[in-house]
């Protein structure tokens, strides 16, 4: 299957210590019209990243040398430049301390190589934003700048990773409307994905640690228990 080239080559860094997941994950990628570097242990791929500032990292979670966590928090303290982590770990807590790290989506090997692509395309887009679009959402204390790609709170900036803007983006253009977790997944991540429901609160955690004055009693971001989440509305009080 032929991929069709993007319109600008975009870096990716590819880390994992198995050599054939590297290498049929760079062939994909290259055939996808991406740059593709890679690197095999964790404190390489800090050398790498810190080298050639790529646009995406996918970065397994078991690395030798500098564990792909702690990848994850360096990268994290510099950049939001996107994560998409790869784990064989099978429990869903060790997916979501990598999420709640700061990655954007995870995949659980063995994985398909064509969605690996496919996750990349959407996880740039969301990088990159709407330039299109020069409209400006502000609800409650909250201005979220489409072409700017910048949220503020009360004045106060604030850095979002690209998964984290586009679902608080999501939810403030259908605010004071319920979203459930699968309306957010299509609609933050681009792409039909059946996967874990606690995904989704993941990034809404981080979120709320961000947005809220008190992450544990939000004003912004409400939980409506049994069905999913919404932006508060001119009708919810607070």
């Amino acid at each position: 299957m032929m991929y069709p080239l993007i319109m600008m080559s975009r870096r990716v860094l590819v880390v994992d210590d198995d050599i054939e997941i590297v290498r049929t994950a760079r062939a994909y990628l290259e055939q996808a019209g991406f740059e593709v570097l890679v690197a095999y242990d964790g404190k390489a791929a800090l050398a790498e990243y810190r080298r050639q500032k790529p646009d995406l990292l996918v970065l397994d979670l078991m690395l030798p040398e500098v564990d792909g966590l702690d990848v994850a928090r360096a990268v994290r303290r510099e950049s939001d430049v996107p994560i998409i982590m790869l784990t064989a770990r099978v429990e869903e807590a060790d997916r979501l301390i990598g999420l709640e790290l700061g990655a954007d989506d995870y995949m659980t090997k063995p994985f398909s190589p064509r969605e690996l692509v496919a996750r990349a395309r959407a996880v740039l887009r969301r990088a990159q934003g709407e330039p299109a679009k020069r409209e400006i959402l502000s609800s409650r204390g909250v201005v979220l700048d489409r072409a700017g790609h910048t949220v503020a709170v009360n004045a106060q900036s604030i850095d979002l990773t690209p998964t984290e803007f586009t679902l608080l983006e999501v939810l403030m253009e259908n605010a004071g409307r319920v979203m459930t977790r699968l309306q957010l997944i299509e609609k933050a991540l681009g792409y039909s994905y059946e996967g874990y429901d606690r995904t989704v609160d993941a990034h809404i955690k981080n979120l709320r640690r961000k947005i809220e004055a008190d992450p544990a009693q939000p004003l912004h971001i409400l939980t409506v228990f049994g069905v999913g989440y919404k932006f508060a509305g001119p009708q919810d009080a607070g």
